[in-house]
């Protein structure tokens, strides 16, 4: 008799203010890298939060929820926004797009923050070489692709041509 194969289900997502969030100590990322705060800030407020932020409820002695939520998985982001509500460009009750995680689950808060930034891949640099030459192609800028990208100009256009790449991927 065959049985059956267990089906997983999804933490919620629902917008949350973002007053109503704080930083989770259980963040494994304490080493800055990459992008600061302020670029990605910018990158926010230009075209948007792109990906939601992972929460728990935070509960009291008693194990009640207090109607905050901690941020153990999207830290960097958090912050950002953080930086839009302290230059009055968000609204302290601006809702956020979050992932809710149950109260009392069975996976750590640091496995979800871990999961999150060891589980991602980064773009090949073909892939982006193609990107860039299609917002070049529909009519954006090489000074606007930089800027939104935060690379230095050599690099939102020449970098196919450098490689090769537009030869070889027309």
């Amino acid at each position: 008799m065959a049985t059956a194969i267990p089906k997983i289900s999804l933490s919620s997502s629902r917008d949350i203010p973002f007053n109503r969030l704080v930083l989770s100590q259980s963040n494994v990322r304490r080493v800055k890298s990459g992008l600061s705060i302020e670029e990605l800030a910018r990158d926010i407020e230009r075209r948007g939060l792109l990906q939601s932020l992972n929460v728990r409820p935070v509960v009291d002695d008693a194990g009640v929820e207090t109607g905050t939520y901690e941020v153990p998985a999207g830290g960097r982001r958090f912050r950002a926004l953080e930086l839009l509500v302290k230059q009055k460009k968000l609204a302290k009750t601006a809702p956020v797009p979050c992932v809710v995680r149950e109260a009392g689950s069975a996976i750590l808060a640091e496995d979800d923050s871990l999961a999150e930034n060891v589980q991602r891949v980064a773009l090949h640099p073909l892939d982006q070489f193609r990107a860039f030459r299609d917002m070049l192609e529909k009519g954006i800028s090489e000074e606007e692709i930089a800027a939104a990208f935060f690379v230095a100009l050599r690099w939102s256009r020449p970098f196919g041509q450098f490689c090769g790449l537009d030869k070889l991927y027309p």
